[in-house]
């Protein structure tokens, strides 16, 4: 290993020569108090700014072990560190002066959400950091201007780490309330299933958001309050009682009219399987962190998805028990996100009526005169609503705005009036029973087969040279193969996207074997990532633009993976 003089040394001989002579000071070298590491150096100053990471020892650093002594608390400090270390990056990127990136400094900016990233790692065993960021390497054309990179090396970033990655530069208090607030968040979720609820949203939360564009609170929001009738109380380890309201499990129905906070309420809910940091409003609304939106999904590949719990007997005799398509309608789209949600293990179906296919949700009575049940191959959800919750034990909450006919099949309903909840269950079963529902004898239906085995690639296999590519929130490149992942509507950063690429990648190569159902391949990615981190399924180093997706979003990358075969 070398020392900070060796690099300042080999700087200042390279200066002035070609842009290449900068891969000479790829290597570790300790500074002051933390070691860095040049892991890559850009090809000229246009590419993509070198790579470049710090570690500082845990005994150096000296963060108390309360701040990191649970999964959650280690996880929210990672992410309190990051975003002071981007605060203290801004003031000095692009100080240093020079053609094209020259002079960039730059970290994971995360978002609301509070979420595992590779950007910064705490170690759980000894508090050490490592924590990874870009550096634009200094150049006038294409000449190395080596005196603005010892700038950068020598007076910028010990400054950033002296602010960021040392607890005697940190309002404790600070730190120990983000701790608190995450132990205090665990809490309620881990605790949603005894108290026979599947989210919670408390009293004085901000629901709604700046704008379409925009995840941070709204100014002069009206505050979240319970309906009297569903307000439940919790005891939090440090905040101690919070009330709000409990949406229990069951069938859950949420109206109203348009613009008085339907979308909103369930929008908050899909993010609520994840925290949220201090000040987002969402603090305490709480999902199940198993909750899957289900939407419809035109054009969307499916391939042998046992979708006979919602349709079968097609007219083109087309089997629904291994139904694959290359362009799915949004009926049998939203079949199959249901029964790929059920595979995932998801527990919570979100679903607005406003994004589903409507002949999937129900068909009315006129409809089912006019066309007799025995030409019609969809069961729409309304007749399996109740059975995925007393067979499956799988909650739905469904926000309605023209259909009343599930207020049959509601446990609870909830009117959004000016974004304030009223429950009104009593009243509307009481109403609904002036429009019954047509009675029908419907067969129960049997449990979808997850028996789908993904064929090996050895092509990709034989492959060294697996090129990655992630279109912002929308999509992911494998080799120029694009899956679409626009409508998987919980994944809320790029850099999510970011590890699903690499997933894909390493299930490729070491999963997908054709032994192994698509089920028990998610099942194996996600305890490598539980047990692992990211080096479970990088290979050759992790980079540090990763943040944790969910099983369910890993099932939702592979399903939608045209170049994946199955038996």
């Amino acid at each position: 290993m070398k020392s900070a003089s060796d690099l300042r040394e080999l700087l200042n001989r390279i200066d002035h020569k070609s842009y290449p002579a900068y891969k000479d000071t790829k290597g570790t070298y300790t500074f002051d108090g933390y070691l860095m590491s040049i892991d890559h150096v850009q090809g000229d100053p246009f590419a993509a700014p070198s790579k470049v990471s710090i570690q500082v020892r845990g005994d150096v650093a000296r963060f108390p072990k309360e701040l990191y002594d649970m999964p959650c608390k280690r996880i929210a400090l990672q992410d309190q560190l990051l975003r002071q270390f981007a605060r203290e990056t801004n003031e000095y990127s692009f100080k240093a002066k020079g053609s094209g990136k020259s002079g960039l400094l730059s970290v994971t900016r995360p978002g609301q959400e509070v979420l595992n990233r590779s950007g910064c790692q705490v170690a759980a065993q000894d508090g050490t950091i490592t924590l990874k960021m870009e550096v634009g390497f200094p150049a006038n054309g294409r000449t190395i201007n080596a005196r603005e990179l010892i700038k950068i090396f020598f007076e910028f970033l010990p400054k950033c780490v002296k602010q960021t990655l040392y607890y005697a530069a940190w309002d404790g208090k600070r730190l120990q309330k983000a701790a608190e607030l995450s132990e205090d968040q665990q809490y309620i979720r881990e605790h949603l299933k005894e108290q026979g609820l599947v989210a919670f949203v408390a009293n004085g939360a901000v629901l709604p958001r700046e704008s379409g564009v925009s995840s941070r609170p709204m100014k002069e929001a009206v505050a979240f309050q319970s309906p009297e009738s569903m307000e439940v109380s919790s005891t939090l380890p440090n905040r101690g009682e919070l009330r709000g309201m409990g949406i229990a499990e069951g069938i859950t129905l949420i109206v109203g009219g348009g613009y008085h906070g339907k979308s909103t309420l369930l929008k908050a809910l899909e993010q609520g399987v994840y925290n949220h940091i201090a000040g987002d409003g969402r603090e305490y609304v709480i999902t199940d962190d198993s909750a899957v939106k289900l939407r419809a999904e035109d054009g969307r590949g499916i391939q042998k998805v046992d979708i006979s719990l919602f349709i079968k007997d097609l007219p083109n005799g087309k089997d629904t028990k291994q139904f694959s398509t290359e362009d799915a309608s949004g009926s049998t789209s939203q079949a199959a996100n249901v029964v790929e949600a059920m595979e995932s293990g998801s527990q919570v179906f979100l679903i607005d009526e406003d994004t589903s296919a409507t002949n999937f949700m129900i068909r009315d009575e006129l409809m089912q005169r006019v066309v007799h049940k025995d030409v019609e191959p969809i069961t729409p959800f309304i007749d399996r609503v109740t059975m995925l919750y007393k067979k499956y034990g799988i909650s739905t909450i469904l926000v309605a705005g023209s259909s009343g006919s599930y207020f049959h099949k509601a446990d609870q309903i909830v009117q959004m009036n000016r974004y304030v909840p009223v429950e009104i269950t009593a009243f509307a079963k009481e109403q609904a029973a002036a429009f019954p529902l047509p009675e029908e004898k419907l067969e129960e239906g049997e449990e979808p087969s997850y028996d789908r085995v993904v064929l090996a690639d050895r092509k990709f296999a034989a492959d060294n040279r697996v090129k990655l590519k992630t279109m912002g929130r929308d999509s992911i490149s494998i080799n120029r193969d694009v899956i679409d992942l626009r409508y998987v509507e919980q994944l809320v950063d790029s850099e999510q996207l970011n590890t699903l690429a690499q997933i894909v990648k390493y299930a490729k190569l070491h999963v997908l074997d054709g032994r192994r159902t698509m089920q028990q391949a998610v099942e194996i990615l996600t305890k490598q990532l539980e047990q692992k981190g990211f080096a479970g399924i990088c290979e050759g180093g992790v980079p540090g633009n990763l943040a944790m997706p969910r099983k369910q979003e890993i099932a939702a990358a592979l399903n939608r993976y045209r170049q994946l075969k199955m038996k």
